[in-house]
């Protein structure tokens, strides 16, 4: 492990680990700030006015579901059209050099893919897909965008916030004359394939992020409070089995003890430095 103090501006230290290869990322909502999409605990985090959707109200009350679906209507349409930045365009090229051996996101944007990174991890899903809670159906969310816009021909109404997972901040108003729409197989509930908070994440899934972690010697954390276990277990778990951990984050997190070196700079900012100072390839 290295013995080096977290939050400075430094990225050397950090170019020096990466260098050696065998590097999984593990990325949260921090690093998609710089596409529009705001996070959950940063200075504008969402989680600051905003209740996110819980599983248990979602499958609960037909009410909660139309809240979800009609403030997540709109807030998908900003999600859609955001566009990979600097820091996502780093991970990928990073990975295409031989640095990283995995990709494990926190977030339900589908932006590191869109960058170009290979094999990524969705933790906890993605919102371009749709679920149904009956018969496991999956269908892609442009299909239940086009049905929701026939069923709601005139729904409109001002967005005042979009939050990471896609839910918009609507008056109450435009929520309650919103229509539903079922699965076209079974007519059951729909939901979108991301896991809420609440919920599990798949074990499978979970077994997964453990073997990449298991076989990498460095865990780099991107724009990651690390607040939710779901991905602070394989912070912990690395560092249990004397992995480096590195973080950049703009704050503190709760991977900060367990981490060599934390850098305190905006994302896109970080690892641009990065990737210039790995080289062009790993060996």
């Amino acid at each position: 492990m290295l013995a080096l103090e977290p939050g400075t501006a430094d990225v050397a230290p950090l170019a020096d680990v990466v260098a050696d290869g065998k590097v999984v990322v593990l990325s949260g909502a921090g690093i998609s700030t710089e596409s529009g999409i705001p996070d959950y605990r940063g200075e504008s985090g969402s989680l600051r006015p905003h209740t996110p959707m819980t599983y248990g109200d979602f499958v609960a009350s037909e009410s909660g579901r139309q809240r979800y679906w009609a403030r997540s209507h709109l807030g998908w349409r900003t999600i859609a059209r955001a566009q990979p930045n600097d820091g996502h365009r780093a991970v990928a090229a990073l990975q295409a050099r031989g640095y990283l051996t995995g990709v494990i996101t926190q977030n339900v944007d589908g932006l590191h893919q869109a960058a170009g990174a290979r094999d990524v991890i969705e933790l906890h899903g993605n919102l371009d897909r749709v679920i149904c809670l009956q018969c496991g159906t999956t269908t892609a969310r442009e299909a239940l965008d086009r049905r929701l816009r026939v069923a709601n021909p005139e729904f409109e109404a001002e967005v005042t916030r979009i939050n990471p997972d896609g839910d918009a901040e609507l008056p109450e108003q435009a929520v309650s004359g919103f229509q539903m729409v079922d699965c076209t197989n079974c007519g059951g509930v729909l939901k979108p394939d991301v896991v809420f908070f609440g919920e599990n994440v798949p074990k499978p899934r979970v077994e997964r992020c453990y073997r990449l972690i298991d076989d990498a010697a460095t865990v780099l954390v991107l724009g990651s409070s690390l607040t939710v276990m779901s991905g602070f277990r394989f912070v912990r778990h690395a560092a249990k089995a004397g992995k480096n951990v590195l973080i950049i984050n703009q704050g503190v997190t709760r991977g900060d003890p367990y981490a060599a070196h934390r850098v305190n700079l905006p994302l896109g900012q970080a690892l641009t430095e990065l990737l210039k100072a790995t080289g062009p390839n790993h060996a």
